[in-house]
């Protein structure tokens, strides 16, 4: 199978093993301050200005983060990082009562949480061969939707045994321990960025928009906000139903847990197939079913119909993901590609946390209404990508023949003898 054979490949099994528990605590946070924060007789107004400090400084942080990676490499950036935030879940657990600390410990948690997941897309190409690359990343994307059923499911059974604070000291260790595993291997330790282009007429080398001056990622990524979107509002409206319809067994754990096994599936199923069609195509026809998928929970069916809209909900996002992934390596600009997949990460979490206030605005009028606005975010997302897919595709030779054209303009008066033409970093 193609998944065996990514998993034999040398060090595959500990980049991925070291990377999923690294990133753990990413699905453990929202959870763990809300407990240790209640627990210790913290107001609703604290809990929330914790969890808004720590989703807020985790999207900035993710893309700083990133660049920072693509200029010094892997290991230093990563263990310096996983430090700090360990230090910020440290500090939650010492203070959950304290206004300053919790603030503070969220802060430096998601600012610093550690690019893990970017720094394991940017090592695939590196790692298995290149035919298997779909497969690595759809891999990737499975394992992401295990993160977020077993995340919370471990802060609740810690919760259960002892103390809600023993969820964030634990959060720190993982953190650590999962970046020590990772910074540490070979891969990470040899890797590079890809050479940038030679400096055109004195410019600077690094542009301050990194992969953001690629028109067609920034495009890529306004649709993933919208899918992020979608994924925040689907989680209101789950909570919601399971509100109104007390007989529903698990409640929103169970349609949670079943749109994030169906996401699995999608995923596994989509790096066993052998796709021919262009990255291009295939991500914007993957946004086109999950759109389609979503469609369902429009309906607000009773349980045994929400529980399979649940389901179909989260078949499409992890293959679309996967396709994602791909395409992202092929828009970065040389030089910026762990940034780029810091932004799909930051993106992604922004159009979530808008869509769950924008869903959980409108949820007291009627669960239609959050539906509507589950569903609106991949839909337009999609119709972005599909009204703009001749777009979706790298600066290639076109890019390559203006650098090209812009070295000889400047060589008329200037020496550009190959000897004086310094490629970048």
């Amino acid at each position: 199978m193609g998944y065996l054979s990514v998993l034999r490949a040398p060090v595959v099994l500990r980049l991925l093993s070291g990377t999923l528990v690294g990133r753990l605590p990413a699905g453990m946070t929202v959870v763990a301050i809300a407990l240790a924060l209640h627990g210790a007789g913290a107001s609703y107004a604290q809990i929330g200005l914790t969890t808004a400090a720590y989703a807020v400084s985790a999207a900035v942080g993710g893309p700083v983060l990133g660049r920072t990676v693509d200029r010094l490499g892997q290991p230093r950036v990563l263990l310096a990082s996983a430090v700090v935030a360990a230090t910020g879940y440290v500090l939650l657990a010492l203070g959950p009562g304290s206004l300053a600390l919790s603030l503070a410990g969220a802060a430096l948690a998601g600012a610093f949480m550690p690019p893990l997941e970017p720094c394991l897309r940017a090592l695939w190409p590196d790692i298995v061969a290149e035919e298997q690359l779909e497969t690595a990343y759809a891999l990737d994307s499975a394992s992401q939707q295990v993160l977020y059923v077993a995340g919370p499911l471990l802060v609740a059974g810690i919760a259960a045994l002892g103390s809600p604070g023993a969820a964030l000291w634990l959060a720190a260790g993982l953190g650590l321990v999962g970046t020590l595993v990772v910074a540490t291997a070979g891969p990470a330790r040899a890797w590079r960025p890809a050479p940038r282009p030679v400096a055109v007429a004195g410019e600077s080398r690094h542009h301050w928009l990194g992969p953001l001056r690629s028109p067609a990622l920034v495009l890529l990524l306004l649709a993933f906000a919208g899918t992020g979107w979608s994924v925040g509002g689907q989680n209101i409206l789950f909570v919601a139903y399971a509100q109104e319809h007390p007989g529903l067994p698990g409640g929103a754990g169970l349609l949670l847990a079943l749109a994030a096994l169906s996401g699995l599936l999608g995923a596994l199923a989509y790096g066993a197939v052998r796709w021919k069609a262009p990255t291009a195509t295939r991500t914007w026809a993957m946004a086109a079913g999950m759109a389609v998928c979503y469609l369902p929970l429009l309906a607000v069916p009773g349980p045994l119909g929400m529980s399979g809209a649940a389901a179909l909900s989260g078949l499409g996002l992890a293959p679309l993901l996967a396709a994602a992934f791909v395409l992202i390596a092929e828009l970065a600009p040389a030089g910026t590609t762990t940034e780029a997949f810091a932004w799909l990460v930051t993106v992604f979490s922004t159009g979530n946390a808008l869509g769950s206030a924008a869903s959980g605005a409108v949820v007291g009028g009627s669960l239609r209404s959050a539906a509507l606005v589950a569903c609106a975010g991949i839909t337009v997302g999609a119709l972005l990508l599909v009204a703009c897919r001749r777009r979706l595709r790298p600066l290639g030779a076109a890019g390559a023949g203006a650098v090209a054209a812009a070295v000889a303009v400047a060589g008329e008066g200037a020496d550009t003898r190959p000897e004086n033409v310094h490629a970048t970093a």
